[in-house]
């Protein structure tokens, strides 16, 4: 098993990332928390897990162990798989979905696209006890930017995925009142969280 990759970014994709490790070009299944704290030509550290499957290998990435651990969790249920786990993942941090299992929130599930009502309440009940209790503060918290630099970052990673500037400067725009919101109640805007908000955005847009 491939535990993590290790070296600079050699491409950026809108769901992957192509880190060069040994002269050999690695490509990796990330969600877009992830991918926003990459940068092409930069080194970067990915913990990793590999699916194997008859016609394929996938190597899906992650920021840290939690979150592969989580991910792997998350497959034990029926019913869920790569695709599935990495989708909660690009929604809730691994913290948050510990919350939300400890909780029985069945509406937290229900925002990852592909579950629904009577999936979440089955999910509740087979991983209510498999993800452990969450806590306060740690490697599972979401990537948080400083207030007046969310903006610079976040047009840094829609770059890095590829996007011409024109489009990460409307993307910038469009999520720009979520982000004042959060600094106006006193909390810090989340890169990856606007990430994700500014790719729907520009799908939405095309």
């Amino acid at each position: 098993m491939i535990s993590f990759v290790t070296g600079p970014v050699a491409a950026l994709a809108p769901d992957t990332a192509v880190i060069e490790v040994g002269g050999v070009g690695m490509a990796v299944q990330c969600t877009p928390n992830t991918l926003s704290r990459l940068r092409i030509g930069e080194p970067a550290r990915l913990a990793t897990s590999l699916v194997v499957r008859e016609d394929s290998l996938t190597l899906y990435g992650f920021a840290d162990d939690d979150e592969r651990q989580t991910f792997e969790l998350l497959q034990t249920a029926s019913g869920v798989g790569p695709r599935l786990a990495q989708a909660m993942l690009a929604v809730h941090s691994p913290d948050a979905l510990r919350r939300a299992f400890a909780a029985g929130d069945e509406k937290a599930l229900t925002a990852v696209p592909g579950i629904g009502k009577k999936g979440a309440q089955k999910l509740l009940l087979e991983l209510k006890d498999r993800l452990g209790e969450p806590v306060a503060s740690g490697a599972g918290a979401p990537v948080a930017a400083p207030a007046a630099g969310w903006r610079d970052q976040l047009h840094a990673a829609l770059v890095g995925l590829g996007y011409a500037g024109r489009e990460a400067d409307e993307a910038v725009t469009a999520v720009a009142p979520q982000a004042e919101a959060v600094a106006a109640e006193g909390g810090t805007p989340q890169v990856g969280q606007l990430l994700r908000a500014a790719l729907q955005s520009l799908n939405r847009a095309r």
